[in-house]
Order: structure tokens, then sequence, then C-alpha cells
């Protein structure tokens, strides 16, 4: 017990890959207590981070740590984690996830650990299936995901993680380096699980939003949001993740903060369609990346061909992609025939 609390307390080595909000907000909260360089693409904006000491296009008014150091020298960043024990982030988003590991692959990198969540939207992979296309079975990594929004994080609000990975060795890198201070972080064998949770909640909080952005009340936000946990079980469940995944930190947890969380970009994405505005014009306001929105197709097409029945994503699908207006959506979603529960 004794070392392993040695080993939770050594300060480690992490590069976060991806500057934007979640990337930095990460960043900012392992710093508390190690050595971590956030690196992203734009010089000039990182150059600009490291003199006034802070994030102002993506998190402005929380200030960098004094152990966070941001660099957009992609090599220095690799050379940052290259003893034994650090830790490489990929803090992108889904559809840039492909091009950061290109850069990554043949490189002698330790482990890679991802915090995107959602399907890649010309292929309909998981996370962790882009991963192995590119960089095979040879590096460790995992998903790092749960209830979490950037903003509070990097305010040092209490927050419950789960790293999700069939690496025993990367699982506890993960949770002797980030567990800790105001952060818990828990461990999961079911990596199919918590990636389907992670990116399916995001269409039910377009859905969700839209609810409420047309003041359908209370009961029709719980009734979505209890139905929505079983398309995602279904879902989840046929594509190989464990039932009670679904129940947890990164199943319902997630699903139940990103739908009701006024913070929830997805969410905010719904109220736009209420309101009647184009989609361009919701996400152009928004200035960050939606994943519900490429997720609800590539969602619709999975379901569509597993034979798993997802009326919600496939209303907000509808809604998004076939010209639906979002009352038609919950007209449509209240008329299906009864089922059991």
């Amino acid at each position: 017990m004794q070392e392993k609390t040695k080993q939770a307390d050594a300060v480690r080595k992490v590069s976060v890959l991806g500057a934007g909000a979640w990337g930095t907000a990460v960043a900012m909260a392992l710093a508390q207590r190690h050595d971590v360089l956030l690196w992203g693409r734009n010089a000039a904006a990182l150059q600009e981070m490291g003199r006034a000491r802070v994030n102002a296009e993506y998190l402005p008014g929380y200030a960098f740590p004094d152990r966070l150091q941001v660099a957009s020298d992609f090599d220095a960043a690799l050379a940052h984690v290259a003893e034994p024990g650090s830790l490489l982030i990929a803090a992108s988003p889904v559809a840039g996830l492909r091009p950061l590991l290109q850069q990554l692959k043949g490189r002698p990198i330790p482990n890679v650990v991802w915090l995107c969540k959602g399907f890649e939207y010309d292929t309909g992979l998981l996370p962790h299936q882009i991963v192995r296309e590119v960089l095979g079975d040879t590096v460790a990594g995992g998903a790092l995901s749960g209830p979490s929004f950037a903003q509070e994080v990097a305010k040092g609000l209490p927050c419950a993680l789960t790293i999700a990975s069939d690496s025993a060795a990367l699982r506890a890198c993960v949770v002797e380096t980030a567990h800790g201070g105001n952060v818990r972080v828990y461990s999961s064998e079911d990596l199919v699980g918590v990636e389907v949770g992670g990116a399916v909640k995001n269409v039910l909080a377009i859905a969700t939003g839209a609810a409420d952005g047309l003041g359908l009340g209370l009961n029709a936000r719980a009734a979505l949001i209890t139905r929505g946990l079983a398309e995602i079980t279904r879902l989840g469940v046929a594509l190989g993740g464990q039932t009670e995944t679904f129940m947890g930190l990164t199943g319902m947890g997630d699903l139940i903060l990103t739908c009701t969380g006024d913070l929830s970009r997805n969410r905010r994405v719904g109220m736009g369609l209420a309101q009647g505005k184009p989609l361009d014009q919701i996400v152009q306001e928004l200035g960050h990346v939606a994943e519900g929105v490429p997720c609800a197709k590539a969602v619709r097409e999975l379901a569509a061909r597993r034979g798993v029945d997802m009326p919600i994503t496939n209303a907000v699908a509808g809604v998004l992609f076939d010209g639906d207006q979002p009352q038609a959506m919950v007209s449509r979603l209240l008329s299906r025939d009864p089922r059991d529960e």
C-alpha cells in the first residue's frame, strides 16, 4: 500500500496533444501535480498562451498552473514523454484523431490516451478502432472519459472520470497520474462500452435540448434521458459492450450531465433547432465542435446495419439531415406503438 501511494505521488511527465478547451482543462488539472506540456498546431496561438498563461480563445479567465508549459514543436512534445511512466494524451476531436495518429505512426511513443467521444464521420469507427488501424496493437491505448465540462475542470471543481483500456499497465499508469486532488479516476476494461456511452449521449443531448427549447417540460426531459439510456445500452451491447458500463459514469453519468447542463454544446444545438435556427448558424455561434451532429448520422447508419432500434437517434438525425422539424420529431416519437420497457 505504501509503494502504491508513493507511485501515485510521483511527479510524471505528461504531453497533451491538442490545445482546445478540453485538452487545455485536462492539462491544467494534471499540472497541479505533474510536469505537463500542452501542444497545439497554431504556433502564434501557443506563443500567446505561453506569454499570457491562459487559453484566451477556449478557456478565458483560467490561469495556467506553474507546471504547465506550452509548445508548438511536435518533436519536443514527444521527447517530453520519452521516459518510462510518462503519459501521452491525444486531445483532438474525433475528426482530428486519425491525422494526429498519423503523425505518431512509427514514433517510439510509450502509450496513447484519447479524450475524444464519437464515431469517425466517414468510416463509423470508434476511436479505439481508429487507433488500432493506424498504430496497430503494439502501442498501449485507452479512452479517458466521463461526465466533465472543461470549464469546471479548469476551475478546479470535482469530477470523476474512467480510463478504459485492455492494458492493465496503462490503466494503472493513468490512475496513478490523474487520480488525486479534485479528480477521481476509475478503471474499466470495457473500452467499447465506455466509448459508445461517450459518443451517443451527445445525440441524446440534442434531443433533450430541442425538447427543452420547445417548452415540453421536465417530464419529457426525464423520459428522453431514460429512453435514451436504453438506446445507448442496446447499441453498446450489440457492439460488444457490457450492460453494467452504461449504468456508470461513462453511460448514465455522462448522459445526465450532457442533457441537462447549460455548458453542454450539444444541448445548445438542440435548443437552437427548437428556435428555428439553421444548423450552420448554430454551429457557428457555438465556436466549438458539437460531436453529436456528425455522430447522429454515423449512429443512425450503424444502428440500421446492426438492426438496433434507436428511435430518438433516428429522429434527431431526421431534424439535422432530412429537413424534419423539431415538433414533428416529438410527435413521431409520441405516436410510436407502445412497447414493454
